[in-house]
């Protein structure tokens, strides 16, 4: 397809191409830890082209047709992918760190629970991934959103970045300030000043400029789609008559079984109906953009000879609920629609076509990422590198995991705003800061109509509520240690009697 050097054969394990190579791989999949000195520097170590849309949720993925023809169906799908908090600080800073949120204590979006300031005050900066890989040899180079609070005229580049072109608040794709290298350049409204597409530009000028003997990071981070959705003035006309799609969870029917928080929400409005039905087109004009920004770098890849040495990964920071359960716009629940979010990824030794289904996190980027260079992390990580599972996707992995919330949207931290939940491969058991619990089947109540709370089995609910207290003050090896047990009494039915409303 795309020329460059000869194309790996599908597992990567016949015809590497170059033993350094093989190597790596190796390094990478056994977890080995750090190469030796000598072989740290050899240049056939991959790369890794990392771009993180920012609340892109699942179903919005499919218009994503460039990612699809040039990720997806040249390399995994991983269709249990999720983050631990769905909320940018906190998921942001747990791609850079492999911890989660209550380890590396970034739980919110402004001060005192989050935000790019607490994340510069307890010395993040210092140990993210990017420092790793810079430290290895590696060309790093960030370009888009860091997080919510950074401005560009006041935080230079964050330690570990060659190349920094980073952006502030504001989430507007149009009258925005760069931070080029530590140059600030001011961008306007004209067509070629649409940010996404001045992060592919900047990217494709990095790919080709980096030494074709130096293995390149790049981690690349557009506001698309966040509100405001501003698409490129190309794609400004496209789904114009394109519905939103009204699942069962839409403006649930019956939320009596909810939290109080969602208790108290009445039928979505008809403004919020008109409103959701736009900002849909919204969001996936603004995805189009994207799409092209995909096939620009891997474009670039091809032309200068990385990409069939090169890990192309594409994800989300959290995804997105739009008029699910009665909740207007947003992200930051349990819910499905908030902490499930699109993860598709080609590269050396990655099975073609391929769809898996084992539960991966956030927390597994940064260890990841520093299994493909060979580095072996400077802190104990939470998350696991999931290359093991692109050959044997039906190993031994993770059967939970924990998710998080100190802060709401609103910012409110208090009572109902907090939450810890455990998901499994079919249970999500969620509770909350004022006592209250959701406990939904998933795979009878897959739009989580039927709060079984009420229903449950008490050995099931404490089972759940045991691992949960234990989760949520692991760390490291323990986090792996607890997501590996089991968590159910016995395979049987969630519910004591009963099929409750959703039956």
């Amino acid at each position: 397809g795309f020329g460059g050097r000869r194309r790996w054969q599908e597992l990567g394990w016949k015809r590497m191409g170059r033993v350094p190579a093989l190597a790596g791989i190796l390094v990478a999949v056994l977890g080995l830890g750090w190469l030796p000195a000598g072989a740290a520097a050899a240049p056939a170590r991959p790369s890794i082209v990392f771009i993180l849309s920012d609340d892109e949720d699942v179903a919005s993925h499919a218009v994503m047709a460039k990612t699809k023809a040039l990720i997806e169906d040249q390399g995994t799908s991983l269709a249990n992918y999720f983050v631990s908090y769905s909320f940018c600080c906190p998921s942001r800073s747990t791609i850079l760190t492999g911890q989660y949120p209550h380890n590396h204590r970034i739980e919110g979006n402004e001060w005192p629970t989050g935000g790019y300031g607490k994340f510069l005050a307890l010395g993040l900066g210092q140990a993210t991934v990017g420092r790793w890989l810079r430290d290895a040899g590696y060309h790093t180079a960030f370009l888009g959103k860091v997080m919510n609070g950074y401005q560009p005229e006041q935080h230079p580049p964050l330690p570990g970045w060659d190349d920094w072109y980073a952006v502030g608040g504001g989430f507007r794709n149009f009258d925005y300030t760069l931070n080029e290298n530590g140059r600030l350049v001011a961008y306007g409204s004209r067509p070629e000043d649409h940010l996404t597409d001045v992060l592919a530009r900047k990217a494709v000028e990095v790919i080709r400029r980096t030494p074709l003997d130096q293995p390149l990071f790049l981690y690349l981070a557009p506001y698309d789609p966040h509100a405001p959705a501003e698409p490129a003035p190309r794609h400004a006309d496209a789904f114009t008559d394109l519905p939103y799609p009204h699942g069962p969870a839409y403006d649930e029917a019956d939320v009596s079984d909810k939290p109080a928080v969602v208790r108290a929400l009445p039928h979505l409005l008809p403004w919020q109906i008109a409103a959701n039905e736009r900002h849909h087109r919204e969001r996936l004009r603004a995805l189009l953009a994207v799409d092209d920004l995909v096939e620009s770098v891997v474009s670039a890849l091809a032309e200068t000879g990385r990409l069939d040495d090169s890990y192309v990964i594409y994800t989300s920071d959290n995804g997105w609920h739009m008029g699910q359960h009665r909740l207007f716009v947003g992200k930051t629940t349990a819910y499905e629609e908030d902490i499930r979010v699109p993860m598709v990824l080609r590269g050396p030794g990655v099975p073609k076509g391929q769809r898996i289904a084992p539960l991966v996190l956030n927390n597994d980027l940064a260890p990841t990422f520093a299994a493909i260079a060979g580095v072996k992390p400077p802190h104990a990580l939470d998350g696991r590198s999931f290359l093991p599972l692109l050959a044997h996707p039906d190993r031994l992995w993770r059967k939970s995991f924990l998710i998080e919330r100190r802060e709401m949207e609103t910012h409110e931290i208090q009572g109902a705003a907090i939450l810890d939940a455990i998901r499994t491969d079919r249970l999500v058991y969620v509770e909350y800061g004022d006592g209250e619990r959701e406990l939904y089947d998933l795979t009878r109540d897959p739009y989580q109509l039927d709060n079984a709370v009420r229903t449950a089995k008490p050995a099931l609910l404490q089972a759940l509520s045991d691992r949960l207290a234990a989760l949520k003050n692991c760390a490291g090896d323990n986090c792996r240690e607890l997501e590996d047990l089991p968590v159910e009494p016995a395979a049987q039915p969630v519910a004591l009697s009963g099929e409750g409303k959703a039956g």
